[in-house]
């Protein structure tokens, strides 16, 4: 029987975050008030306090032990760091050899920090090169690396389909066959399988290109090690009106999957809050649902 298990991802507060109402020390602190007891950080949203201790790698691992001291005290789980490091000389798939190393490199740092956290793992994006084969290679390459590094620390390095090729998630299943180790693995989500934006922008401007969403989800499932649900907006009767939480949940269940879902709101007409806990109601809505009609 369907069971699930819910962890927020520290994303779909990010504009508390940003707006300074919401110390991202505090995450966990706020996640277990909305009813969870499973985390997933955002690298990003700790920038600013990582510049304001001097921007060091010791101030990148002060700030995990202080986060897992507060995780711990709270008796929540930490489950997944979600890495994003963007300049042009950390992207993993890039067809410059010399960047795709520095890439690499400056990845480690973040390993180390999801082991210091007490996560299973760190999720990376393969952003870099536009061509496929030379995408396809240096993700081979990058994420072979940064497996063997992270095994060390008994750490997963997982992909998430995060626009771009890294959205096509045939190439990304190739990828996880030819790396073919057991700490590599996906974060399948259930939106962002978007593969081309006006313009080429990687965020800002609308999708004029995009992979089937299911399709997708259930070619990345066999490797996951953890999922995200992504949501938007919801209808009067609570129904996400862009994603089928239900067919979505159909193909997590049917791939055998056990682990945490994650909540990642990200919609405009509710409050980051409110929106949470509409997308923890419609996933146990899925969940009693799925029991009933399916297993």
């Amino acid at each position: 029987m369907p069971t699930v298990k819910l962890s927020l991802a520290q994303w779909s507060l990010h504009k508390m975050i940003v707006n300074n109402t919401l110390n991202p020390m505090d995450f966990a602190k706020k996640a277990k008030e909305l009813g969870f007891d499973a985390l997933e950080y955002v690298s990003q949203l700790y920038i600013p306090e990582i510049e304001k201790r001097g921007n060091t790698d010791q101030a990148i691992m002060d700030i995990m032990a202080e986060l897992k001291e507060k995780s711990d005290a709270l008796g929540m789980s930490n489950q997944i760091m979600m890495v994003d490091l963007h300049d042009g000389e950390a992207l993993l798939a890039s067809g410059e050899e010399i960047n795709r190393k520095k890439a690499v490199e400056k990845h480690k740092i973040w390993v180390d920090a999801t082991a210091a956290l007490g996560c299973h793992s760190m999720r990376v994006s393969l952003f870099g090169s536009l061509d496929q084969h030379t995408w396809v290679e240096s993700s081979i390459k990058s994420l072979t690396e940064l497996c063997q590094y992270a095994s060390k620390k008994n750490i997963n390095v997982i992909v998430e389909n995060h626009g771009y090729l890294s959205s096509n998630a045939a190439l990304v299943v190739e990828v996880m066959k030819a790396v073919d180790l057991p700490n590599c693995g996906t974060l399948p989500d259930f939106s962002n399988f978007c593969l081309k934006r006006e313009g080429n922008e990687l965020w800002s401007t609308p999708c004029i290109e995009e992979y089937d969403k299911y399709q997708g989800v259930q070619e990345l499932m066999p490797y996951a090690k953890g999922v995200s649900a992504k949501s938007f907006n919801f209808d009067k009767n609570g129904q996400e009106t862009t994603i089928d939480f239900l067919k979505m949940m159909s193909i997590v269940y049917d791939a055998g999957y056990t682990g945490y879902v994650g909540i990642e709101y990200e919609g405009e007409e509710l409050p980051e809050v409110k929106g949470i806990l509409a997308t923890k109601a419609l996933l146990n809505k899925v969940t009693m649902e799925l029991k009933s009609i399916h297993y």
